[in-house]
């Protein structure tokens, strides 16, 4: 309970970063997609509408990443982020448990909150609380996408946040791949990437169309990204679980940066399992 009350900001920030995107993904999915928006009906072409959405989230992710409360809590905002890290040796069971807990919360209420906001228009078709289900090539390709895009998001988050030169650019990298993935692969899987993000929709609207894929897929895209990371760089090539670093927010992670944002190998903790 001691690390729970200390590291309960660290858990709120969770909870409001992922609820804050899911707010923000809701609005413009409307503003850009409800037949009667006048942003709709002034952009006809539906793959621009698209990329502009893609642009905003993108955009959205790196606000987010950036601010206060992104830099304290790692900015994971995704279940499947946290679990990666946790198998990395870089996040406390606890810590991990409680993460992905407040990241569901932080979901589902932002859902709850553009549904109150906006009533019919986002929770029927055709925005219907966005809910992430496969698109009209089958669950097959849904189920590839999700893979891909979640291998190469956290493949590039490791790349350069254990890059002393890139680690500050982190949070840039995720907002163009953010971007990139609405445009490209939403079309095939409704880009979810994120167990908290389908489970907030699919509860809501009641829509459960291959929702397994959702929950497990991220995951094993993440860990197999990590998997292959260790093998080419080592086991301890991992320096922290924040996407963001060089700044002077607290860090509850087990980290190998000082607040100087340098690697600081004197402070290393060791990964569990192994000798110290």
């Amino acid at each position: 309970m001691e690390t729970f009350r200390k590291h309960l900001p660290e858990y709120l920030m969770e909870a409001a970063q992922l609820g804050l995107f899911l707010i923000a993904a809701g609005i413009f999915s409307c503003v850009f997609e409800y037949p009667s928006s006048p942003i709709h009906q002034a952009i006809p072409n539906g793959d621009l509408r698209r990329f502009l959405i893609g642009v905003v989230m993108g955009l959205t992710a790196i606000i987010i990443i950036y601010s206060p409360w992104g830099k304290q809590s790692g900015a994971h905002m995704n279940p499947a982020v946290t679990l990666t890290f946790y198998r990395l040796g870089k996040v406390k069971r606890q810590d991990a448990i409680f993460y992905i807990l407040f990241q569901c919360l932080g979901g589902l209420f932002g859902v709850y909150l553009v549904a109150l906001l906006l009533g019919q228009v986002f929770t029927k078709a055709p925005i219907n609380y966005i809910v992430t289900v496969p698109g009209k090539s089958g669950w097959v390709v849904a189920l590839l996408g999700e893979l891909v895009i979640a291998f190469v998001m956290m493949m590039t988050v490791l790349l350069s946040s254990n890059n002393q030169k890139l680690n500050r650019f982190t949070g840039l990298f995720a907002g163009f791949l953010v971007m990139l993935y609405v445009f490209f692969e939403a079309p095939l899987s409704g880009f979810g990437m994120n167990p908290a993000r389908s489970l907030a929709s699919a509860l809501h609207a009641h829509i459960w169309t291959a929702f397994w894929l959702y929950v497990i897929v991220p995951p094993a895209g993440m860990l197999l990204a990590s998997g292959v990371y260790q093998y080419l760089f080592g086991k301890r090539a991992v320096k922290c679980a924040k996407l963001h670093h060089a700044n002077h927010k607290r860090c509850i992670f087990r980290c190998n940066y000082n607040r100087n944002g340098k690697i600081d190998l004197s402070d290393s903790l060791p990964i569990p399992g192994e000798q110290s």
